[in-house]
C-alpha cells in the first residue's frame, strides 16, 4: 500500500535530536529511545558505492538487533527482505534523484522502519502496469510487495523528500 502519510498509523514519529546514533566522522553507534526503539543513521555525504554501503550498514544493524544470524528460514527471509528494501530505496535515490542524503533505520520488537532521504523532486510509485519479464522499473513494486506500508514525506520549505517503508519482524 502506498501512502503519503508522514508516518504510518501508530508511529511515534522521528526520534528526537541526538537519538541518531551517529557521531563525528560518520561512525555509527546503536542508540535506544525511551520507547525501546533502536535507531541507526548513515549520512552519505561524499560517499561512493552507496548501495553496497547501505546494505552493509543495514546488515550490521540487523546483527546488532538480533535479526541475524537467523535461527529459522522465516527469520532469514525477513532479514533478506529488509536488505532488499534498503537496496531498492537507495538505488531509486541514485537513479531518480541526486543520490541519497541519509539512511535511517529503526527497530522495535515488531517493525523495522527504513527511511532514505534525498534531494529529488520526483514522486516514487510502482510502475503501472508492472511488467514482470522486462528489465528495470521493479524497485517500488518490490517495496510495495514486501512492506507493511510505505510512503513519502516532503518537508515544507525544503528540497527533496524522505521515502519510508516498514517491514514486520519475523515470528
Amino acid at each position: 500500500m502506498s501512502s503519503t502519510r508522514p508516518y504510518s498509523p501508530g508511529d511515534r514519529g522521528p526520534e528526537a535530536d541526538g537519538a541518531s546514533g551517529a557521531s563525528e566522522g560518520g561512525a555509527v553507534v546503536p542508540s535506544e529511545s525511551s520507547a525501546g526503539r533502536q535507531v541507526r543513521r548513515l549520512n552519505f555525504d561524499g560517499a561512493s558505492g552507496v548501495v553496497p554501503l547501505a546494505r552493509d550498514f543495514a546488515r550490521q544493524a540487523l546483527y546488532a538487533w538480533g535479526w541475524l544470524p537467523a535461527a529459522t528460514a522465516d527469520q532469514r527471509a525477513a532479514a533478506e527482505d529488509v536488505l532488499l528494501v534498503v537496496s531498492e530505496l537507495v538505488t531509486n535515490a541514485c537513479l531518480h534523484a541526486e543520490g541519497p542524503d541519509e539512511l535511517w533505520i529503526a527497530c522495535d520488537n515488531k517493525v523495522i522502519r527504513v527511511e532514505v532521504s534525498d534531494r529529488g523532486t520526483g514522486q516514487p510509485a510502482p510502475r503501472t502496469p508492472h511488467r514482470a519479464g522486462r528489465p528495470g522499473g521493479h524497485g517500488m513494486f518490490i517495496v510495495q510487495r514486501l512492506c507493511l506500508d510505505w510512503g513519502v514525506v516532503r518537508n515544507p520549505g525544503a528540497t527533496g523528500k524522505t521515502v519510508w517503508a516498514e517491514l514486520g519482524a519475523p515470528a
